[in-house]
């Protein structure tokens, strides 16, 4: 039998067949072996492995067992040009858009062609943005008007005018001073020279009615009977409305039939809280705004009369933002030079008008205008009064 010479670590080592025998006899530590089919010869020779090595048959080689090796990766695909390739990546991934752009390619034939051509967008040219505010219900309590009046005075934004002055003027029936309610004793009404009444207060007497016009009638007569009537609420003179019911002698004012809970219906008539149905009716009226024209009736000429000869009498006379405060007078040898076709110009007529500033917009100031006399003819004059400014004072000979 050959010998077979085999090298492992630049060593050369000869083994034979006598060898097998050898290692028969370790068996724990070896695997056992399968029989070669060639036929068992003396051995000739014995060589030993002296690097530590275990000696191992060359004929017949243990056949392990080949490990599973891990799977290869897959070739990484390139996308194609002019499109986009979109990397997946888990939910605690940060996702990457790749873009390839396409390459420009050169146009030999002339430089415009070489530039890249213009971008077109895909739909709609221009997009419209819409904004919509959603405000939940119940939650928001919109802002009254004394906390808006706070935040435009903190921003400076407006010109607060100055603070109106009291409200003087007393109704003759119910004697309350300044405006009523809307829903109450309402306007007040000037029924003469410093004479005032409300509208619901004339209106609702027992002797007055209204023209289709709107004019109020008898509302003098409705006052005289009024200075000698009781209410029955307050037990104070001036009351006129008296309950419809015959035979009844209870009486109020307006404002206190009010209080008192009378009951008022749609013809003008009232019923006091002993003769009213119980419950609602159908004719009764609950509310009593007028927002219709409604004046008093009167003389109008005796009216300007009784100024002309009150005219030493602190009073009253507005119409509009116009305010009168004395009517002047004329003498026989003035009569002449102080009027024209269209106006009368008395010596000491003095008004007040309050109208927009000849400084500052969005601010209105005092004009005092008054006509004298210089060298026999009118002399009108204005003086601007107007807070922060000294007085300026116009003249002219004529009004315009």
């Amino acid at each position: 039998m050959k010998d077979i010479v085999f090298c492992s670590n630049n060593c050369f080592v000869l083994y034979s067949a006598a060898v097998q025998a050898k290692n028969s006899e370790n068996k724990e530590s070896v695997p056992t072996l399968p029989q070669s089919p060639m036929k068992e010869r003396p051995p000739k020779a014995f060589h030993q492995y002296s690097n530590n090595i275990s000696t191992l048959d060359v004929h017949c080689l243990p056949q392990l067992q080949e490990k599973a090796s891990p799977p290869s990766s897959p070739p990484i695909m390139f996308p194609p040009a002019f499109e986009a390739a979109k990397v997946e990546a888990k939910p605690d991934e940060l996702k990457v858009t790749v873009k390839l752009k396409p390459r420009l390619k050169a146009i030999h034939s002339s430089l415009e062609d070489c530039r890249p051509p213009s971008k077109k967008w895909k739909g709609m040219k221009w997009k419209k943005w819409s904004i919509q505010i959603v405000i939940p219900k119940g939650s928001f309590k919109p802002p009254c008007e004394e906390e808006i009046d706070e935040f435009l005075k903190k921003l400076g934004t407006t010109l607060k005018p100055d603070p109106v002055p009291k409200d003087y003027r007393k109704c003759c029936f119910c004697h309350e001073e300044g405006d009523g309610l809307t829903d109450g004793p309402a306007r007040l009404l000037n029924l003469d020279l410093d004479l005032w009444v409300h509208l619901n207060c004339a209106l609702w007497s027992t002797e007055v009615y209204e023209t289709q016009a709107g004019a109020l009638i008898n509302v003098e007569l409705a006052l005289r009977r009024g200075l000698q009537m009781k209410c029955m609420f307050c037990h104070k003179m001036g009351a006129t409305s008296g309950c419809h019911r015959l035979r009844c002698t209870n009486i109020y004012h307006f404002t206190c039939a009010i209080k008192a809970q009378c009951m008022f219906f749609k013809d003008k008539t009232m019923l006091c809280p002993m003769h009213k149905p119980k419950g609602t009716h159908e004719q009764e009226l609950s509310y009593f705004a007028v927002f219709r024209r409604v004046y008093v009736q009167r003389d109008e000429v005796r009216q300007i009369a009784s100024i002309v000869q009150r005219g030493e009498r602190d009073h009253t006379f507005r119409v509009g933002s116009l305010i009168f405060h004395a009517v002047g007078q004329l003498l026989p040898q003035q009569m002449q030079a102080f009027h024209s076709s269209k106006a009368l110009f008395p010596v000491g007529y003095e008004a007040s008008r309050l109208y927009w500033s000849m400084r500052y917009a969005n601010r209105r100031c005092r004009y005092l205008c008054s006509i004298e006399e210089k060298d026999g003819l009118p002399l009108f004059v204005i003086k601007v009064v107007e807070q922060g400014h000294e007085d300026l004072v116009l003249t002219d000979t004529t009004p315009k």
